[in-house]
């Protein structure tokens, strides 16, 4: 099934899901609520071929944390993605085993076609 990961309350996150198209039968996951699992982590990773493409460097967490400063490895991303929801770059589609990730122009027309909405 077709997911969109997402936060309620992101302003980008809503903004994204109102130009969504009627009727596109994908499966909405607010990761506040309902946090990424190991496995889901792993499917995201296998499609993107990297951790440190799912990581937000825009988190306050991020900034706050210093994180920025130190050299992070893929396993590093890969535990701060799953300890807290705010590192994941979204929203985050998974549509037809493909990961699109950000909310950048560029990636929502890639997902519109992944839907067959252009």
């Amino acid at each position: 099934m077709d997911k969109i990961y997402y936060i309620a309350s992101c302003d980008t996150c809503r903004k994204i899901i109102k130009t969504l198209p009627k009727g596109n039968n994908l499966a909405f996951r607010d990761i506040k609520q309902d946090p990424l699992t190991e496995e889901e982590l792993a499917e995201m990773y296998q499609s993107s071929g990297s951790y440190e493409a799912l990581f937000s460097k825009k988190a306050q967490l991020y900034k706050s944390m210093n994180l920025k400063d130190k050299s992070l490895t893929e396993e590093d991303y890969k535990k701060y993605l799953l300890e807290h929801y705010t590192f994941l770059a979204r929203p985050v589609f998974m549509i037809g085993g493909k990961v699109f990730v950000g909310g950048t122009q560029q990636n929502m027309l890639q997902v519109m076609k992944a839907l067959g909405n252009v």
